[in-house]
């Protein structure tokens, strides 16, 4: 069945000094785990073989109230890769069966009443204090690795509105701040959110990010023959669903790579031409590209 497909989609990103060794950034999403997907569990925890330098994270690791065990079962293989994550609606709160045709009429509504509170906390307990990973919802963090800096500026869940736009600049503009005290060499610049809004590309664009990481879209999820998605489930365009793509805004350009996910809603178990995926995306000097 194709929801079991899993595959790596490998990129090549061209943001790194001239010369610079390269980063291998292993990008998961949407896992929606539940206790019973053991052959998800399995293949998240064999991501280890693609040796990423760093983890990031872009949101709905949680698809059921009791998949904490599984969830900390999948990731522990990381212990010891640095990584940094934002978090997704469904993080917060456990999934919960909606008419599907829905999802086809515009991005499904950011409500949150009479819905099962799920333990964030115990979630960012694994994630920050037993993984050692950057929590980044409306927030920065910096990273030193292969001799290059990486600068990363993040936003809680852009589709319940919780992202706080109007501070994460100033955040940024202090750690790069730190960057100038601290070195000659140019820092890349990283955005991450689980939902690509158009508000939130723009403004991690304008910010002079160098590359932006997003899930949320599942690629569409249930797709046209050839992979071309229907919807977003946000204002992202369509094109733009799934993969790496530029996103210009305000003169700039920032590369693009927006997750398929690897899951789907207990409530929605289906894909169709739109595999689930985890992504390694290498960082490269900018004088190589995509050789």
């Amino acid at each position: 069945m194709e929801r079991r497909a899993y595959r790596v989609r490998t990129e090549i990103v061209p943001v790194l000094a001239p010369g610079a060794d390269p980063i291998r950034i292993l990008h998961l999403s949407d896992l929606h785990l539940a206790p019973w997907q053991r052959d998800r569990i399995d293949w998240v925890r064999s991501l280890t073989s693609v040796k990423p330098d760093v983890v990031v994270s872009t949101g709905d690791l949680l698809g059921h109230a009791e998949a904490l065990p599984a969830l900390t079962e999948a990731l522990m293989p990381f212990d010891g890769v640095p990584g940094f994550f934002v978090h997704g609606s469904n993080d917060y709160f456990a999934p919960t069966f909606k008419n599907p045709l829905r999802y086809l009429m515009g991005p499904s509504s950011g409500d949150a009443d009479d819905v099962e509170r799920l333990d964030v906390e115990a979630l960012e307990r694994l994630l920050g204090d037993r993984l050692g990973w950057r929590n980044l919802n409306n927030d920065v963090g910096q990273l030193t690795i292969n001799g290059s800096i990486l600068d990363l500026v993040g936003v809680n869940d852009a589709h319940r509105g919780w992202d706080r736009l109007d501070v994460v600049p100033s955040l940024l503009d202090e750690l790069r701040e730190q960057d100038e005290d601290d070195t000659d060499d140019p820092a890349v610049t990283i955005g991450v959110t689980h939902a690509p809004y158009r508000r939130v590309l723009d403004s991690f664009t304008t910010q002079g990010a160098d590359l932006i990481f997003a899930g949320h879209t599942h690629g569409g999820q249930v797709c046209l023959p050839g992979g071309r998605a229907l919807v977003t489930n946000c204002d992202l365009p369509a094109e733009q669903a799934r993969g790496l793509s530029l996103w210009y805004h305000a003169h700039r350009a920032a590369y693009l790579n927006v997750s398929a996910g690897l899951g789907h809603s207990i409530y929605a178990p289906l894909r169709f031409a739109c595999p689930p995926e985890a992504v390694l995306v290498t960082l490269v000097g900018d004088d190589i590209g995509y050789a």
